[in-house]
């Protein structure tokens, strides 16, 4: 071999080392190395290398352990992976929700204030929903990250409230896992009669449950969408249904009218009797606030969170205040099968309803449909629970293992979390299980109050810092009811806290009952405000968190880039050519 034929680099090392013997034909072709199913797997399920957390003792430039600035960046580059669509977003505003709340929980309302208290209480709660979910959908599109409002909450009001937001929410949605579970087995009475013990389906259940979430968002975007199809499909058939029997349609062939609003009457326990089924309509909207929480996992969160926002009032017109109506019209609030104290609880009314009416076969179809309204809602459990645990974690306001998110966008320890306490609804086998129905429910009834109090002022303040650096014109999506409808759902959480707290310390038939049991009622009712308490005021006193003053705000991180401008625009161009009907949909949808 001739020295001068070699390329030598600068350091007298030749550069086609190997090359030679690389491209001789007696190595053969070389193929890229695929590993097996099983070890892509298995390292699916490593940590994802993007993701980075700030040290728990960083000192932020105020010179205060907590560090607000850092909190933000961790929460704007989580690991979380981007896969929801248009129309997973969709169906979780339209049928997220859709659970016992409703199909169970709101016999309970209609028994302890009869059918006029019941639409009344759904239709203000629905109100204040309208208004706070539309107030989240402007901060999610311009502000896409991971722990949603309990972030706002940290980023806009003070570091201790969203500490213990984010904690009342994830507590939430942790006890209504086996919540959720626990009103299965008292539905799936209706079948076995309690020939079957109720463990057996609580395991079935929880498999499921936890399966379909280690799928990753996908997973939880695909079977939400099933289970909401379903859900919505089942609650329309059951108004036209409803609609038919009312007058005179059904088997029995009765018309029935408004007999039932003369007799036994409207109200029940009158305006307390109002006040009791607030908790009842609060349980039954939770989780209407997760497509905000979902926006991280989006991947178009301009495009398609608008439109799942706007879709939210007809979920509340139609899927509960016109059901609820029709609920009212068919069944009395002394029926003895509603879920009320010692009375039977496995019926739901809405299969009461068609029961009474004399329709065979349909009763059980209907309570198939609370099934797959349960595993929907255990699922949305897991995940509510999961991500905000996660964000939690990310902000150093929750153990930093709960912050491990694997390479497929998983938090697997947050949702380890979630289904070991799903084993609490192993309670379903006991005889205490109503007991344990009404304490998981007196935990997440009113912890959403909370954070729909919250969501509505954080975005409050959110505005009152946005307009001393930009221009309502700047925001990629604003509030239809704007900040207006901040205030007026502010109030509204306000107003239902005072009535939950009077309900709370002077009950119905409070004078028949012993201290210990308006004790255990006070709880029953008000268990969130002590915990929520229990976490603010200590973090708040050992992290001396300031109070975020609207001109440092940070409102940069984590921000989506938009051209604004141009796209309204390109907005309005398109919507000239619109027909009439268009225009008018598209503004409510």
């Amino acid at each position: 071999m001739i020295e001068d034929d070699i390329d030598m680099d600068g350091y007298g090392t030749d550069k086609s080392f190997g090359g030679i013997s690389r491209s001789s034909k007696q190595y053969g072709q070389s193929q890229a190395h695929r590993d097996s199913i099983g070890r892509r797997m298995l390292d699916s399920f490593k940590r994802d290398p993007n993701s980075q957390l700030t040290p728990k003792g960083t000192l932020g430039a105020d010179g205060k352990v907590y560090d607000v600035e850092s909190a933000a960046q961790n929460t704007a580059n989580s690991p979380l992976a981007r896969k929801l669509k248009g129309r997973h977003l969709q169906m979780i505003a339209i049928g997220g929700s859709i659970g016992t709340g409703l199909f169970v929980g709101s016999g309970q309302a209609l028994a302890k204030g009869g059918p006029a208290s019941l639409v009344i209480s759904y239709t203000l709660v629905g109100i204040m929903m309208y208004c706070t979910v539309h107030a989240l959908g402007e901060m999610a599109v311009l502000f896409p990250v991971a722990g949603s409002f309990s972030a706002y909450s940290t980023r806009f009001l003070d570091p201790a409230w969203g500490f213990a937001m984010g904690w009342n929410y994830a507590l939430q949605w942790l006890v209504v896992l086996p919540l959720e579970i626990v009103a299965a087995t008292l539905t799936i009475e209706y079948w076995t009669q309690g020939s079957i013990n109720a463990d057996a389906f609580v395991a079935v259940f929880l498999v499921i449950i936890v399966t379909i979430n280690l799928f990753g968002v996908k997973g939880y975007g695909e079977a939400e969408f099933i289970f909401a199809v379903v859900k919505v499909v089942a609650v329309i058939g059951f108004i036209i249904l409803g609609i038919i029997i009312n007058i005179g349609g059904g088997p029995n062939g009765s018309y029935i009218g408004v007999k039932y609003w003369k007799d036994p009457g409207a109200f029940n326990n009158g305006f307390k009797g109002l006040c009791t089924t607030f908790v009842n309509a609060a349980f039954a909207f939770s989780g209407t606030e997760l497509v905000g929480l979902a926006a991280a996992e989006t991947a178009n969160p301009r495009k398609s969170l608008p439109t799942a926002v706007k879709q939210v009032f007809w979920r509340i017109t139609f899927f509960y205040i016109i059901s609820l109506t029709i609920v009212g019209f068919l069944v009395p609030y002394n029926n003895k099968e509603l879920l009320s104290g010692s009375n039977n609880a496995s019926a739901s009314p809405f299969v009461i309803a068609i029961k009474s009416a004399g329709i065979e076969g349909l009763p059980s179809v209907f309570n198939a449909v609370i099934m797959i309204a349960v595993l929907s809602v255990g699922n949305s459990a897991v995940y509510g629970s999961s991500r905000t645990l996660a964000a939690l974690a990310e902000q150093n306001q929750a153990p930093q293992i709960l912050a491990y998110i694997d390479r497929k966008g998983r938090p697997l320890a947050a949702i380890a979390v979630a289904s070991f306490l799903g084993l609490l609804a192993f309670l379903a086998g006991t005889k205490q299980q109503e007991a344990a129905f009404n304490w998981m429910l007196s935990l997440s009834a009113l912890s959403s109050i909370f954070t729909w109090g919250s969501i509505c002022l954080a975005h409050i303040r959110f505005r009152k810092g946005w307009l001393k650096e930009h221009t309502l014109d700047e925001l990629a999506f604003r509030s239809q009811p704007g900040v207006i409808g901040s205030y007026i759902g502010f109030g509204f959480n306000c107003l239902v806290l005072i009535a939950q707290f009077w309900v709370a310390f002077s009950p119905i038939g409070y004078k028949t009952k012993s201290t210990i049991e308006l004790v255990q009622s006070f709880f029953q009712v008000y268990l969130a405000l002590p915990v929520t308490l229990a976490f603010y005021i200590p973090y708040k006193l050992y992290h001396r968190t300031p109070f975020i003053r609207s001109y440092n705000m940070d409102l940069h991180s984590g921000i989506r880039e938009l051209n604004v401008p141009e796209l309204i625009a390109e907005e309005r161009e398109e919507r000239r050519n619109w027909p009439r009907w268009k225009k008018v949909y598209k503004y409510f949808c």
